[in-house]
């Protein structure tokens, strides 16, 4: 199945204004999601990182809609009174009733308003909800998933919710709700069933059988339109959640999903094409200096290099400022997220690197959680030989040259130089694993052969554990140590957007990607050539798994093969990009969504004229004219690399000027509407501005 462009909504600046006011003052934005300040998984992200620009264009008419976690309550909602009277008016009607809900503001960036609803304690009323579920979608739910019974239970109440409140209204409100994923989606199911005024989005992140049967390790996206949906989600015990997932995506006024890939996904697995895709953004915060995220990203840096020094003590025999730092973090999907081929590539780069007598070493760091008990022993040793070596060094001020060194001193320095010896290998894993024997990543790191061994010129640090800034080994957040490495690695299989790639490009981090995830194929799309500007694309749709690892292999090197200085030009290059990531721009899809809930919920009000137009007009981001991002795609008009960084003066390359062509191929920031003022019409023209489209 070609992978052609179906919407064209993916171009940023094909979507048009609407032309005429029209006041919706009674218009209220409801967004109901399983993870509003409730912390699962990368939607929780996507609304967080969101709801400021949502706030601004809604203002007091938008509230997000989330279960009651009392723990997360505490740290994240501060509880008020409704400010809503109709709302105020239906929480106490629902709690009068044998309900349990809250009304506060959340404490992110925009402060928006929250309604979290205590499914636990409304649990009497399963097994009445379960027949009515059964009597109106003839859909069945187990006792024994817990998951899908709190589906049950948050879907009734937020029909509940959203149709009590209509009923307070004075008047008819224009309503506009919006469920993300299978866990809020039966919501908006029994909100059609039940004919109530409210205009209705739902947004897959991705499609629950397509997670299962990539982690199947089947032919997943050469096979999709092959598969039999029914079977495969009844095989692996899902079908009743399959069904719920499908049901919200066939009830919807208006479909979303967040990439081309997943769009292509959704259309076979859901049996509905997408009506637009809303592209997941981040909140992109530029700095008063141009070249500050250098700065950081040198500090940084130097702390990792600490760690390294520990880490490697009594082999330490490689130079750390000619040391590259790559990594991979996320969900421990060893295949999904690619750690296979990174890990099989990285055994390839070692043996570029040795026959080609490189002096680079180049240190992967591996940061997935998984089931440990405790830090590695070796690990916290060498952090605390490191430790003890920086306290001798800084004695803080200079001493008297005869009273220098005293025999005491002598015998501590000696005592922590013999500790710098060591008999065994720099440890892999910084943790010691409950299933080593049956862990996929040192189980590949055993196949390999790398055990961080001298004459390996690349290293593995697998960190089994989440980033924090109070780790006694590695204490720096994702951010920080993110922007102190040089290249994010994310070849993976399955990736209906990637936040991780995303969030390198913001902080000017150079990141391989794949054209199997959304970012690859969003940055595919709109950057006539990515590699340029850091940003790698990985075939893992049209090429086997040797030829990707090959593929990747040859990324990895040629990145080996830059000079420091055209690395900084490539990090100046990936953060001019991060404009493409803002929700100041990528904002605009969802209220384009909502626009067109709005018009087929309610078509006296709002008018939608469908075109489809031929062709795009879209834009991309040229290739640059001056230094090439890495040697092997040197050009006459680009400079020749050179091992000698001094001479990299006479480089073609204005980095303000280069800067200043870039900025034009993207269109200003979306400013909001008013909160009490949106556009009435949306329309579409035939040159390509539109919404619905494809692609010839």
């Amino acid at each position: 199945m070609p992978l052609a462009r179906s919407l064209s909504v993916t171009s940023l600046p094909g979507l048009e204004e609407w032309d005429e006011d029209f006041d919706l003052e009674d218009a209220v934005l409801f967004e109901i999601a399983w993870e509003v300040a409730n912390k699962v998984g990368g939607i929780y992200t996507v609304i967080q990182t969101k709801a400021r620009l949502t706030s601004e264009e809604w203002g007091e008419n938008y509230f997000l809609v989330g279960p009651y976690v009392e723990s997360n309550v505490r740290t994240q909602v501060e509880l008020i009174e409704p400010t809503n009277p109709a709302l105020k008016r239906t929480i106490d009607k629902m709690n009068s009733s044998g309900c349990k809900v809250y009304f506060g503001r959340w404490l992110i960036e925009g402060s928006p308003y929250v309604v979290l609803i205590d499914v636990g304690f409304t649990a009497w009323s399963l097994d009445t909800w379960k027949s009515e579920l059964w009597e109106l979608c003839d859909i069945g739910v187990p006792w024994f998933d817990r998951e899908a019974n709190d589906a049950v239970l948050f879907g009734f109440l937020t029909a509940w919710l959203l149709g009590e409140f209509a009923a307070q209204c004075e008047e008819t409100p224009h309503v506009v709700a919006h469920f993300h994923e299978w866990l809020a989606g039966l919501g908006l199911v029994l909100c059609r069933h039940r004919q109530l005024p409210v205009a209705t989005i739902f947004t897959t992140h991705a499609t629950l059988l397509g997670r299962y049967l990539c982690a199947g390790n089947v032919d997943f996206y050469n096979k999709l339109s092959e598969f039999n949906v029914d079977k495969e989600a009844g095989d692996r015990q899902i079908y009743h959640r399959y069904c719920l997932e499908r049901a919200a995506a066939h009830c919807a006024h208006v479909f979303t999903t967040v990439s081309q890939i997943t769009a292509i996904e959704a259309e076979n697995l859901l049996k509905r094409k997408p009506d637009i895709v809303t592209p997941n953004g981040l909140n992109v915060k530029k700095f008063s200096a141009v070249h500050e995220f250098q700065n950081l990203h040198a500090q940084s840096k130097n702390r990792i290099q600490e760690f390294v020094r520990g880490h490697f003590y009594g082999h330490l025999d490689f130079n750390l400022d000619k040391c590259l730092f790559l990594f991979i973090a996320g969900r421990y999907e060893f295949s999904n997220k690619g750690a296979d081929i990174f890990l099989e590539s990285l055994a390839r780069l070692n043996y570029l690197l040795r026959v080609n007598h490189s002096d680079v070493t180049v240190i992967a760091f591996f940061i997935m959680p998984a089931r440990t008990n405790n830090f590695n022993v070796e690990t916290l040793k060498g952090q605390a030989v490191r430790k003890q070596l920086w306290m001798i060094q800084n004695v803080g001020q200079l001493p008297d040259v005869s009273k220098m060194l005293d025999k005491e001193d002598f015998t501590i320095m000696k005592r922590a130089i013999f500790a710098t010896q060591r008999q065994c290998q720099p440890p892999v894993c910084t943790h010691n694993m409950l299933e080593d024997s049956g862990d996929p990543i040192l189980n590949s790191v055993r196949r390999i052969g790398l055990f961080n061994s001298s004459a390996d010129r690349v290293k593995i640090i697998f960190h089994p554990e989440f980033l924090s800034s109070t780790s006694p080994l590695l204490p720096m957040d994702y951010e920080e140590f993110v922007r102190g490495c040089h290249l994010g690695v994310f070849p993976s299989y399955y990736e209906p957007w990637g936040y991780t790639p995303a969030e390198c490009t913001v902080m000017g981090i150079p990141s391989i990607s794949t054209n199997l995830s959304g970012f690859g194929c969003f940055m595919e799309e709109h950057i006539a050539d990515p590699s340029a500007y850091g940003i790698y694309i990985l075939d893992r749709r049209f090429r086997g798994v040797d030829d990707s690892c090959n593929q990747l292999t040859s990324f990895l090197f040629q990145f080996c093969k830059q000079s420091r200085r055209q690395r900084i030009i490539q990090r100046n290059r990936t953060e001019r990009l991060s404009d493409l990531l803002d929700w100041r721009y990528l904002g605009r899809y969802y209220v384009a969504a909502r626009h067109m809930a709005l018009a087929k919920a309610f078509p006296d009000t709002f008018l939608y004229e469908p075109h489809d137009p031929t062709s795009t007009s879209g834009f991309r981001y040229p290739r640059p004219a001056s230094v090439p991002p890495s040697p092997s795609l040197s050009r006459h008009s680009s400079p020749h690399h050179s091992d000698v960084e001094d001479n990299d003066e006479d480089e073609r390359y204005d980095e303000d000027l280069e800067a200043e062509k870039d900025r034009v191929n993207i269109r200003q920031p979306f400013t909001m509407p008013y909160k009490n003022k949106v556009s009435a019409v949306y329309r579409a023209n035939g040159n390509g501005d539109g919404v619905v489209s494809e692609k010839n």
